[in-house]
């Protein structure tokens, strides 16, 4: 028996005002190849009890992170989250609320982004920071479509060592908007770019996917000589340690911001971070607090150089991204105002320490090396004997998740990152180790 919320007297209805006489009429169009063909197959009608006892034992056929150990890297990171984090941010006024389009009755909002944006300027040494893409991905898309304005140009050259999920998105990109896209090879893990002549743009992680340090700096230098602009996608907690993107000559800093204070989530919603220097303020994508007075000569909040194309024509807009991850951005405002510039210091200091621990001991597994001898931060491309992906299920039967593999590279199908956090203990971190050597053993 199927479900459906409307009484025949409903179809008939909304059948007749729309001038048709069934519902089989109503979808005549779809092709008979591209319909299910059969009935869904619902089993029998059940209680909502059996219902709620149905679907959780549907999700606990899933193993989280509070029941795996987790050394999980890759872009997404097992960080902890403090209750004040939650507390605020989970307030009812930053939970329910929509697009600030009137600032009279947005002001919490507004300001708490305001503080948002400012914190990134700090963290990525730009001038302008806007209020947080849909996730890394996204903010990528959006630098590539800064450059080619900026620039006139359609080729982009971006590094073997990004995410090669960012990537997949860049190339569905270029198939529509005729960008090209040339990989620049990252066989000692950090990136060789070569010829960049005519590129409207030069991508680079820090760290790079693989976890290595790119010399940032080098590769300004060689997009600036070729009148391209420089886009650094960086881990925001880095800069505990490191020194700024923009401080090396970036022109515009992307990012993923999962890990200020926002969950795994199952991979999403996560949020996109994006800034760059003041002279591409007005090809910013997405939305841009600004700080002003009212009439009174109070301090105020509102929404400015908003060109995206629900604000201007279409064919003037600098972008189509419409609805932000402003409740993510929030909680990374709230997140860094816990941490303060001490904390994230010490965060990325312990993250690597345990990180470098790791390496250490499996390096002494046999048949176990670290990839590449390039210096590497929170996380490190690990080779093992036989396949990557057998070991990481071998290791999440013993209660570890680590990974991911690293197949999509050519030649590293026995690879995967290894990462920690400041969740982990010394003793994780022994154990892990031991468990993977025994899987290799196995």
């Amino acid at each position: 028996m199927d479900y459906t919320p409307h009484t025949e007297d409903d179809i008939r209805q909304m059948l007749d005002a729309i001038g048709v006489d069934s519902v089989d009429d109503l979808f005549a169009p779809i092709p008979q190849n591209l319909r299910l063909g059969r009935r869904l197959q619902l089993g029998d009608p059940k209680s909502e009890s059996e219902v709620f006892d149905q679907l959780h034992s549907l999700a606990a056929l899933n193993r989280a992170t509070d029941r795996l150990t987790c050394f999980a890297g890759g872009g997404a990171y097992d960080h902890y989250i403090p209750a004040a984090v939650r507390a605020c941010a989970g307030r009812s006024e930053f939970m329910t609320s929509y697009t600030p389009y009137q600032p009279e009755l947005s002001q919490g909002v507004l300001g708490a982004v305001f503080d948002f944006q400012s914190m990134i300027c700090e963290l990525t040494g730009m001038e302008i920071a806007g209020s947080g893409l849909y996730d890394g991905a996204a903010a990528m898309n959006e630098a590539v479509h800064l450059a080619s304005a900026a620039t006139g140009r359609k080729k982009v050259v971006v590094s073997r060592a990004i995410n090669p999920n960012y990537r997949q998105v860049l190339d569905s990109l270029g198939d529509s908007l005729n960008y090209e896209f040339v990989t620049a090879s990252a066989q000692a893990g950090v990136t060789d770019f070569g010829d960049v002549s005519g590129a409207a743009a030069v991508i680079v992680g820090q760290p790079n996917f693989f976890g290595c340090l790119e010399d940032v700096r080098a590769a300004a230098d060689l997009a600036h000589e070729a009148g391209a602009l420089l886009i650094v996608h960086f881990d925001p907690l880095s800069v505990g340690l490191l020194e700024s993107p923009g401080a090396l000559g970036a022109d515009v800093v992307i990012g993923e911001g999962q890990c200020l204070g926002n969950d795994l989530n199952f991979g999403g919603p996560y949020l996109g971070i994006f800034a760059t220097r003041l002279e591409h303020a007005r090809r910013m994508p997405g939305r841009i607090v600004g700080a002003t007075v009212d009439v009174h000569g109070k301090p105020g909040y509102v929404l400015t150089l908003q060109t995206r194309e629900q604000h201007i024509r279409r064919a003037k807009a600098t972008s189509n991204v419409c609805t932000d991850q402003t409740l993510m951005a929030v909680t990374a405002s709230v997140y860094l105002s816990w941490l303060g510039p001490k904390g994230l210091r010490e965060l990325i200091s312990r993250c690597v320490r345990l990180t470098h621990l790791a390496a250490d001991l499996a390096a002494e597994l046999p048949g176990c090396r670290v990839r590449f001898d390039a210096p590497f931060f929170r996380e490190f491309v690990l080779e093992v004997p036989g396949s990557a992906p057998e070991a990481l299920l071998a290791l999440a039967a013993n209660g570890y998740l680590a990974g991911p593999s690293l197949e999509a590279f050519p030649g590293m199908e026995n690879c995967l990152l290894v990462a920690a956090t400041e969740r982990r203990t010394v003793a994780q971190v022994e154990q892990m180790i031991k468990s993977l050597g025994q899987v290799i053993a196995a």
